[in-house]
């Protein structure tokens, strides 16, 4: 996941797509039902077919819903882990942080409000998190490079530590106790109002980005 072209809707020389096409390969004859689904959760496009041919044709119609082109990138963005179900845990809640980093400005700050509702996430997840806060992010990096398999869930701390080096992360949730926003690794806050209000104060040139539904939205920077 190291990979640049590792990235959120790109299917070109993604090395974890590949590998995905290449066990698919080895199984053989496979078949696939694929379906889009709109803001309000609602069935608005389905189909049926070869495993890569039906996803490949399914991924060019939900493009259009799910990129969005910018013309700039933003000091501070606005972010949610999209509400219930996906935020009920913190787990599900680094899509949203991912998912905006096309359009977060190099050393600026994402805040992103989460419930959590269930809490942190699984065991697993809590131990990478655990070792993420006390190592360090180049320390837990270096060593599950050295790893030949991964850790269940682990996957999802590595995503974290990209924001987190991008920018600072704000989180503001109701769902996690002291002990789970420690391990959250990043800035949790009681007031968004508040917070917004300090991240576009501290910048140079302020500029603002609302993502409603983070996870479901790909922001990508296009130069004029």
């Amino acid at each position: 996941m190291a990979d640049p072209a590792a990235a959120n809707c790109n299917l070109l020389g993604n090395p974890l797509h590949e590998e995905q096409l290449e066990i698919v390969r080895m199984i053989g004859e496979v078949y696939s039902l694929n379906t889009v689904i709109d803001e309000a959760r609602c069935l608005i496009d389905l189909n049926f077919g070869e495993v890569i041919a039906s996803h490949q044709a399914i991924v060019d119609r939900a493009r259009s819903f799910c990129e969005v082109s910018v013309e700039q990138r933003f000091s501070t963005i606005l972010t949610s882990a999209a509400g219930y179900p996906l935020d009920k845990t913190y787990y599900q809640t680094i899509k949203g942080m991912v998912g905006a980093l096309g359009v977060l400005e190099r050393g600026g700050d994402l805040i992103i409000a989460s419930e959590c509702s269930e809490g942190f996430g699984s065991k697993a997840f809590r131990d990478a998190q655990e070792k993420l806060v006390h190592h360090g992010s180049r320390a837990f990096l270096a060593q599950i490079s050295e790893k030949s398999l991964a850790d269940i869930d682990e996957w999802q701390t590595q995503k974290q530590i990209q924001p987190m080096e991008h920018g600072e992360i704000h989180l503001y949730t109701k769902g996690l106790n002291r002990e789970e926003q420690s391990l959250t690794a990043v800035r949790c806050v009681t007031n968004l109002q508040d917070t917004l209000n300090e991240c576009l104060k501290k910048s140079a040139n302020p500029s603002l980005g609302v993502i409603p539904e983070g996870p479901y939205v790909i922001p990508q920077y296009k130069e004029k």
